[in-house]
């Protein structure tokens, strides 16, 4: 059979997921050409880009509005040439802000066109109507997790589960972990603290001397404590920076460094990060964690406001259980934060509840089974 499907990705994660659905889709298919736009994973796979990927990669209002003219005018020429191809399917993925644009004004020209979106809106959290609103648009959804397809079929879309991501990304071996402890004179009966303040400048900002003062408590019980800190482009010379006056001087991962990191994931016997997808790379490679997040005082009364969850661990929605402390807003003290971190350096009890929520989550994230690039191709099909 003769496919032909347009793509739309605009992060490195959707890049990554748009390639992996592509391998699934040559997998199962002889003949499938693909168009749209994607990063350089994609491309790998065979897609011609409209125009760069990273044109899409904005993110916040800030940084929006001064491209705002020119991404409506990637908006108008992708509609146009999704309208002129005719693929067998218009394929979103992420950028919702973007690609939903773009999907609606393709079904208000030509309705039978199928549309699917890859990765649900996180409606389980917070907003739950935005599924509704996207049923205008959307007609089938790919969800990275297994309670989202009731939550979508609800809003008036086709659904199916087809596993997360992680379970499908490589893990350090016990030897790599042994050998990045050794290479860093770490005993193997030394505590060793992951240490993950978030991905973004404002974050690490708000967050590393807070979890430095946590250190200096782990620090006063464990002297032998050591720290990681693993790293990406835009924030590794701000972390040295801030954690230069740590008590407990960081082993600083640089970016490029992802076996390096791998091992440090693997080695580490706790880890103190932010909240977001780490929760699940952590749950992976089987370490304990404690979850801290603080954003400005205005944002999260708004999101407390809009919540339909009790939790943002995914770790702790996943397993259904609540076993991933958490330090949100004005909970994020150094004080109740080094003590959790204690708890689960001193508590067998503590840590293996949560080895065994991280094994039920990447149970039900699909780990074991077909990858999750596979299960996507065969859904797109199977709708198509």
């Amino acid at each position: 059979m003769s496919l032909r499907l347009f793509l739309i990705a605009g992060e490195p994660s959707g890049d990554k997921l748009g390639a992996a659905l592509m391998v699934g889709l040559k997998a199962l298919s002889d003949d499938v050409q693909f168009h749209g736009i994607g990063g350089p994973l994609m491309q790998a796979e065979g897609l011609v880009p409209l125009f760069p990927m990273e044109e899409l990669s904005v993110m916040g209002l800030a940084e929006i509005l001064p491209r705002l003219r020119n991404l409506l005018a990637r908006v108008a020429q992708t509609t146009d040439a999704v309208l002129t191809l005719r693929p067998d399917a218009l394929i979103t993925i992420d950028i919702p802000e973007f690609s939903l644009r773009v999907a609606a004004k393709v079904k208000a020209r030509a309705p039978q066109l199928r549309t699917i979106h890859y990765v649900a809106p996180t409606v389980w959290a917070w907003r739950p109507k935005r599924a509704v609103k996207m049923a205008r648009s959307i007609d089938h959804v790919l969800a990275l997790f297994p309670f989202e397809p009731p939550l979508m079929q609800a809003a008036g879309m086709t659904c199916d589960f087809v596993g997360h991501p992680i379970v499908a990304e490589p893990l350090a071996s016990q030897a790599e972990a042994a050998r990045f402890r050794e290479q860093h004179g770490i005993a193997a009966d030394a505590p060793l603290v992951l240490v993950l303040p978030g991905s973004r400048r404002s974050e690490v900002t708000r967050l590393a001397p807070r979890f430095g003062a946590v250190m200096a408590q782990v620090a006063a019980r464990h002297p032998t404590a050591r720290v990681v800190v693993p790293t990406v482009a835009a924030t590794v010379g701000l972390i040295a920076e801030l954690t230069a006056a740590w008590p407990v001087p960081p082993i600083i991962v640089r970016p490029d460094a992802a076996d390096e990191k791998r091992a440090a994931f693997g080695a580490a016997d706790v880890a103190l990060a932010a909240s977001g997808t780490v929760s699940l790379e952590l749950a992976a490679a089987g370490t304990p964690m404690v979850v801290a997040y603080d954003m400005n005082w205005v944002s999260f009364r708004l999101i407390q406001t809009l919540a339909v969850v009790d939790t943002v661990t995914l770790v702790n929605l996943v397993s259904e259980t609540r076993v991933v402390p958490e330090f949100l807003g004005p909970d994020c003290q150094p004080g109740p934060i080094a003590d959790a971190v204690l708890a689960l350096l001193d508590d067998p009890v503590a840590r293996t509840a949560q080895l065994n929520a991280a094994r039920v989550t990447m149970d039900r994230l699909g780990q074991g089974g077909e990858a999750p690039g596979l299960r996507a191709a065969r859904s797109v099909l199977g709708v198509i």
